[in-house]
């Protein structure tokens, strides 16, 4: 009697079951602002912003993504993906798709993604706090300037380029005005370094968390030709190879990538770090990529096979206190400077002429006094004859100057209270241009460590009502 009331008991569980599973679940609600616009974001929108308006669409801007481009058709119809121009493209033809140009299609999960929430409504759900608010034509606006992550001279010394929130800005570089403002969609700016030949901006940074960019910039007309999404949190340490045709980045997802100026190609991919990488630079003859990060390692990168040739620095623990920020290349020989968390710069040559034993720094050429606190930039001078570096320390920072042939300290620039973040020479190696938390740019002279001028990186709303 028993056994016959336990099968009742299942048949009775069975069909509740296959009841349930006759159910029709609910579609799921696709969200614009989680769903769709990552997909845009990092597929699309590097061509179609008011920076660069390819098919005079954007894609940035949500009432401009419904509107649609020269096609003169609505990019999306509410309630009718079958409809929708921009479904239309997204369609790969034997496994080619109008949008995105020049890319894979997207995946048909992706293009899924797309054309239910285009059946479901096509709404926006953006927070209020997450519209894009600036761009070419609408730069920030500045109570306060911002912190700044990077300064760097043009080849000639005549432009500065600053940055730090969502723009570069090219400052004449005796301080006497704004060249230009250069806005894309990076809300932060970790690096913007001039081409060789001047010509070229290559702008790292990205949204923290959601995406890293790589920006470069024709500066003949302050165009944007390539805006390049990479990873999935902001990028670091833009650096070109000498010839001006490849630039180098590390990224926050461990890796070090490089990628063709022309045309915006991924040329290298290393994941030999084992935590984010902050700074790269090339050797003279561009053959290699050097890339420092938190793991406290220098990594030496071959760029044509993508391969991890070796830990330039030692990899014996305790050998490096803290992780590596900084690195610049000798401009005559094969040796880098470095510096990071332990305060003291570092000159090591790039390439082993000893095999490798546990506990060598066999590479290490010279150590510099200490600086107080975290190093965040360092560099060369025009001949390598001088190297300067930057730090931070309970607030307040540092700016040195040193003799490289013998490591002793020359000055410690004038002017610097709070901490500074980013540090170069001019081309004549006669000034120092620093930047940092005050949001200023600082000029000092190289002969004496004074200050020159200071003057701030942004119009203030002050600066501004005050014309």
């Amino acid at each position: 009697m028993k056994q016959i009331f336990t099968l009742l008991s299942l048949f009775c569980l069975a069909g509740v079951l296959q009841a349930e599973d006759a159910k029709p679940t609910k579609e799921k609600l696709i969200s614009y602002y989680d769903d769709v616009r990552p997909i845009f974001q990092a597929n699309c929108q590097g061509c179609h912003q008011p920076a660069k308006q390819g098919g005079e669409y954007v894609m940035t801007n949500f009432q401009q993504l419904l509107k649609g481009g020269e096609s003169g058709e609505p990019a999306l119809v509410a309630d009718k993906p079958d409809e929708s121009y921009l479904v239309k493209m997204l369609i790969p033809t034997d496994g080619e798709a109008e949008m995105p140009k020049g890319k894979p299609a997207l995946s048909e999960t992706d293009r899924n993604t797309i054309s239910t929430w285009i059946a479901q409504g096509a709404k926006d759900n953006t927070p209020a706090s997450a519209i894009t608010k600036y761009d070419m034509d609408h730069p920030p606006a500045y109570e306060l300037p911002p912190v700044l992550t990077s300064v760097d001279y043009s080849p000639d010394g005549k432009t500065l380029a600053v940055s730090g929130y969502h723009e570069v800005l090219l400052h004449k570089a005796d301080g006497s005005g704004i060249a230009a403002r250069l806005v894309g969609m990076s809300e932060r700016i970790e690096a913007a370094k001039f081409s060789p030949d001047g010509k070229f901006l290559a702008v790292a940074g990205g949204s923290p968390g959601r995406l890293g960019e790589l920006q470069i910039w024709s500066l003949e007309k302050n165009e944007l030709l390539h805006a390049i999404p990479v990873s999935y949190d902001t990028i670091y340490g833009a650096s070109w190879s000498p010839d001006g045709k490849l630039i180098a980045v590390g990224c926050g997802d461990n890796t070090v990538r490089a990628f063709e100026m022309k045309t915006g190609k991924q040329v290298m991919f290393s994941g030999a770090h084992n935590d984010w990488a902050l700074d790269t630079s090339f050797t003279n003859d561009g053959k290699h990529v050097m890339s420092v990060g938190r793991d406290m390692t220098v990594k030496l990168t071959e760029v044509a096979t993508q391969r991890f040739i070796d830990n330039i620095t030692s990899i014996t623990p305790g050998a490096l206190k803290g992780g590596l920020s900084a690195v610049d290349t000798h401009p005559k020989e094969d040796q880098i400077l470095i510096g990071g968390a332990d305060g003291v710069p570092k000159i090591y040559r790039i390439f082993r002429e000893k095999a490798r034993k546990i506990g060598d720094d066999f590479n290490l050429i010279r150590k510099f006094p200490q600086m107080p606190g975290r190093i965040y930039d360092v560099a060369f001078n025009h001949d390598a004859t001088q190297i300067v570096a930057c730090s931070s320390f309970n607030g307040t920072g540092s700016v040195q100057l040193f003799n490289a042939a013998d490591g002793k300290l020359v000055f410690e620039l004038e002017g610097h209270q709070e901490p500074v973040y980013s540090v170069t020479f001019s081309p004549n190696g006669k000034q120092i241009a620093s930047v940092g938390f005050d949001g200023l740019v600082h000029i000092n002279d190289t002969t004496t460590g004074k200050l020159i001028r200071t003057f701030s990186s942004v119009p203030t709303t002050a600066e501004v009502a005050g014309k």
